[in-house]
């Protein structure tokens, strides 16, 4: 039996991975979903590191300080999200509070701030800005880092059958219920955690198995019956089966301060 990978390692903010990250590679981005296109970041930071091949994220999305009313639901919660990562070879994740504090550094503060880490490679996406009113970009964070002997990879978007992968095409493509054009931007398939809770008990009568799955996902597919894999955790196998997202079979509309949709699984 092969050994198991070492955990990764949690940093709860810049300040706290100060020379923890010396010679490494660091991807820098919100990585909400760890879609194709952020795990092609993930990819350069392990072939280029030279010690721990990490990221940093932000906790919460910048959006719900700089845009509340704007900003979009998440496509998976943090402990999926930290899952996620580690699976694609990270070995730190720096987990930097997005408060007015730091929203508020200037570009060459939160430079400063990363270069403190000890990495030796930033990895980002062409997209990338930074600083207070966004104001660093690629060519100027390409520029500072090069000033303090820390070298820039940009990594080009990348494309699925034409499409661009983005986290807001996945939300858009779940929210309209096309979870298998999400599961291709996504590289796997969409999913859903939550816990199984004591429902009417129909499936017996009729013969079926089912589990009543209260989640607390914030985005949630359209309305609908899809098929489906269960696993039990923690390495149950994968169950077919076929899922009713709503209430109690009819279409419900989740508002503030209601309880959280359930998802009725049927094993097949």
């Amino acid at each position: 039996m092969s050994p198991q990978p070492p955990a990764m390692r949690i940093h709860p903010g810049l300040a706290a991975a100060t020379g923890a990250l010396k010679a490494g590679a660091m991807a820098i981005g919100n990585f909400d979903g760890v879609h194709l296109g952020h795990q092609a970041l993930f990819a350069a930071v392990r072939r280029n590191a030279r010690g721990p091949a990490s990221a940093l994220t932000f906790e919460p999305h910048p959006a719900r300080l700089l845009a509340p009313r704007y900003a979009p639901p998440l496509i998976c919660e943090k402990p999926r999200k930290r899952e996620l990562i580690a699976g694609c070879g990270i070995s730190d994740l720096v987990e930097q509070a997005f408060d007015a504090a730091f929203a508020a550094n200037s570009p060459i503060s939160f430079v400063e701030m990363v270069v403190g880490t000890g990495v030796g490679e930033v990895v980002v996406g062409q997209d990338f800005t930074y600083g207070k009113a966004r104001a660093g970009t690629v060519e100027t964070l390409r520029v500072s880092l090069a000033e303090r002997g820390v070298r820039l990879h940009v990594v080009p978007p990348v494309a699925v059958n034409g499409l661009v992968c983005s986290s807001t095409k996945v939300r858009e493509f779940v929210l309209e219920g096309r979870v298998e054009a999400a599961s291709m931007l996504l590289g796997r398939p969409f999913d859903l955690d939550g816990d199984v809770v004591r429902g009417a008990g129909r499936g017996r009568k009729l013969g079926w198995p089912t589990a009543n799955i209260r989640t607390t996902n914030e985005l949630l597919p359209a309305v609908g019956v899809y098929a489906v894999r269960a696993r039990l955790l923690p390495d149950g196998p994968p169950i077919a089966g076929a899922a009713n997202l709503g209430g109690r079979g009819r279409a419900t509309t989740a508002v503030a301060g209601s309880p959280p949709p359930r998802l009725r699984a049927r094993h097949l």
